[in-house]
Order: C-alpha cells, then sequence, then structure tokens
C-alpha cells in the first residue's frame, strides 16, 4: 500500500490545476478518495472535525446492507427451486443460481450509476462523493430478481439525474434515490415491479411460475397467518433485499452501533406502523395483525435502511419522532386503504420526503415561539 501512495503522489501534480491532466482532476481524485483516505479538512470553523467522514459513513451502511444482499441471493435460488418442485438442490446450487440473477442486477446499478456521478463531476468540475456507493447498493435490494438489466439501467439513470445531479448532487436531493428508481419501474412498468406477483425464472416449466407475494394473499384476504415465521426468516416470495426480517434487523445493530442511523426515526416508524395495523385490525379492515404488516412486504427494509436516509429525512430530534411515525401510518393506510398501491412503503416514504423540510420548520418555529415566550415572561 505505501507503494501504491508514493505512486499516486508522484501522478497528482499532473492531475492537479495546471497539469497535463488536469481535467481528469475530478476523476482522479475520486479514485484516491476511495483507496486513501484524505489528508484533508475543512477550512472553515464552523465544521465540527471528527473521524467519521463521508467514505466511513457508507462503509458502514454498505456493511448493514451485506446480510440482506447475501440472504437475497440465496432466497432468489431458494425460491427457483421450490418453483419447479426440485427439493433436492444444494446449498451451493441454490447459491450459484442466485448469484446469476442478482451480480448482474448490481453491476447494472453500479455502472450506469457511477458512470453518470463521473461524467457530470468532469463536465461541472466537482468532486465525485461517496454518496452513491450506498444508493448502487440499496437500488437491487429494492428490485425482484427477474427485474430485466435494460429496465434497472434507465430507472438508475433517471434517477441519478433528475433526483441527484439536478440538485446539485449527494446531500442535496429532495427524495431518495433508490426508492425513486423502484418507483419509476412502479409506475412506468408497472407489470415488472407491482409487489403482488414475483417471477423466479422457473425455465423449465412452459408458462414460468409466478409466485403471489404475502401482500397480494393479505389484500385478497387469504394470507396464512402459519406463514408469519417464514416471512420473518425471509422464505418468502419478494424483492432481493426485503424478504428476510432477520438479516435486516442485523443491518439496524450494525447501524445503531455505528450511529450511522437515527434509533428515534426508526423506531418510530414501526410504532406508527403497528399502531396503524392494529386500529385496522381491530376495525375489521385488514386480515393481517399489527406484527404481520411490519415483517411483509418491504415496510422493515424500508424502516431501517430507507426512512433513516440522513439527507432527506428530519434533521431535528422533534422531527425524526413525527416524521418516523407518520411513515409507519402511512404505509399501512396505503397498503390497506388503496389495494393497487399493496407495497404502501415506497409511496409513504417518498410523501414524507417532501414534507421533511416542513416538519423541520414547523418544529424550528415552535422552538422559537416557545423561547421568545419565556424571554417576554421573565421580562
Amino acid at each position: 500500500m505505501k507503494a501504491l501512495r508514493n505512486y499516486i503522489d508522484r501522478i497528482k501534480p499532473q492531475f492537479s490545476e495546471g497539469g497535463k491532466f488536469a481535467k481528469f482532476r475530478s476523476t482522479f481524485g475520486a479514485f484516491e478518495t476511495f483507496l486513501f483516505t484524505p489528508n484533508t479538512v475543512n477550512q472553515g470553523g464552523v465544521h465540527v472535525r471528527d473521524a467519521v467522514d463521508l467514505k466511513r459513513t457508507m462503509t458502514a451502511v454498505i456493511i448493514a446492507l451485506v446480510p440482506a444482499l447475501f440472504f437475497g441471493i440465496w432466497n432468489t435460488g431458494y425460491q427457483h427451486f421450490l418453483a419447479i418442485g426440485n427439493n433436492a438442490a444444494t446449498f451451493g446450487e441454490i447459491v450459484c443460481y442466485g448469484l446469476i440473477k442478482v451480480l448482474p442486477i448490481v453491476v447494472v446499478s453500479y455502472v450506469v450509476g457511477l458512470a453518470i456521478e463521473f461524467i457530470s463531476a468532469q463536465i461541472n468540475g466537482h468532486e465525485v462523493n461517496e454518496g452513491y456507493l450506498v444508493s448502487g447498493m440499496i437500488i437491487p435490494l429494492v428490485m425482484p430478481a427477474d427485474i430485466p438489466l435494460w429496465m434497472v439501467a434507465i430507472a438508475t439513470a433517471f434517477s441519478v439525474i433528475f433526483v441527484k445531479e439536478v440538485f446539485g448532487g449527494t446531500g442535496m436531493n429532495l427524495w431518495n434515490p433508490a426508492l425513486v428508481a423502484r418507483a419509476f419501474i412502479f409506475f412506468a412498468y408497472p407489470t415488472k415491479i407491482s409487489g403482488d406477483q414475483v417471477w423466479y425464472g422457473a425455465e423449465q416449466m412452459a408458462d414460468g411460475f409466478s409466485g403471489a407475494t404475502p401482500l397480494a394473499l393479505a389484500a385478497a384476504g387469504t394470507y396464512n397467518p402459519a406463514n408469519d415465521m417464514n416471512a420473518f426468516l425471509g422464505f418468502i416470495p419478494g424483492s432481493i433485499g426485503e424478504t428476510s426480517v432477520v438479516a435486516i434487523l442485523i443491518g439496524a445493530v450494525i447501524l445503531l452501533w455505528t450511529g450511522v442511523a437515527s434509533w428515534k426515526t426508526m423506531v418510530s416508524v414501526f410504532v406508527g406502523g403497528a399502531l396503524m395495523g392494529f386500529v385496522f385490525n381491530a376495525s375489521g379492515m385488514s386480515c393481517l395483525t399489527w406484527y404481520e404488516h411490519l415483517i411483509i412486504g418491504g415496510f422493515a427494509f424500508g424502516a431501517v435502511f430507507m426512512a433513516t436516509d440522513p439527507v432527506t429525512s428530519s434533521r431535528t430530534e422533534t422531527g425524526k419522532y413525527i416524521y418516523g411515525f407518520l411513515i409507519g401510518a402511512m404505509a399501512i393506510i396505503i397498503r390497506v386503504m388503496n389495494p393497487g398501491y399493496p407495497e404502501g412503503m415506497m409511496l409513504a416514504i417518498l410523501l414524507m420526503n417532501t414534507f421533511a423540510p416542513l416538519i423541520d420548520h414547523c418544529v424550528v418555529s415552535r422552538n422559537i415561539s416557545k423561547r421568545l415566550n419565556r424571554v417576554k415572561t421573565t421580562k
């Protein structure tokens, strides 16, 4: 590593201002910061300096996503062999099939997204941030295993261009890029990601195999509570990274232990969803109990990895409670009240992304009013 560091230091002047390759300064800087932690700090006096930079934060999130990714790879293969009636498939065969299906989606997501990020950085002359490293991993995890790769490419490009770059890049986006990519496919190609059917590439069957997700069964009133444990463990059809609550909770522990995610937002989402699920079940409007709403679909994944996005969520401490609670409640309301959108978590988070700045504004304004009233009282 020392030899590599010395080599980079030797060629760095050629990519600096006035150097032979100065126009590629952004690209060179991106590779340098990917390999080594920058040795520079902010020059202004208003920044808090610590060891947690953007790269370390993004790395922690990616590590937290790994359990969901690994389980998603296995479950893709498992559901495939289950669909074709092959109960004798080995662990290696299951994983290999899952890799064949999942890995290309991950590659397309990163290649398309990073290419746009690099091109945008070169055109605008700004640095390439590490923010897309997380979005590039989440996008495949919220997709079904058999999504066409060209759809992933189009959705990724749309998300990066119109959700990130138009607003100024990492840290400036209003909505969660990964969710916008999913929403793009949901509305542009609804048959491929409807939230109620998942196809597992059963090539040996003449007409293929379409497996109903638990959300579709719940919407039809035919969900069997005996499947609760399978839903919790993840042995069910669904998007790649959203089926296993166990794997998602492992990621949640990592995010909370590293301090990357806010427990206030995360817990509030589950509380809001549980409360609204209890209300609908008690009123007879939903066949699912409150806890079943939390373990099926993308509820847990959204609560842990997307509602807690520090860029698009509320930033005030009180606002985090309000923001999270409304996401959980809205997700269940959409699921139960509108059968056309069985997976309400996506729309709930995007809706609250829009209102997060307003929530923070109201919280700050209320605090200002309270302090002004306190000052007037003391006078």
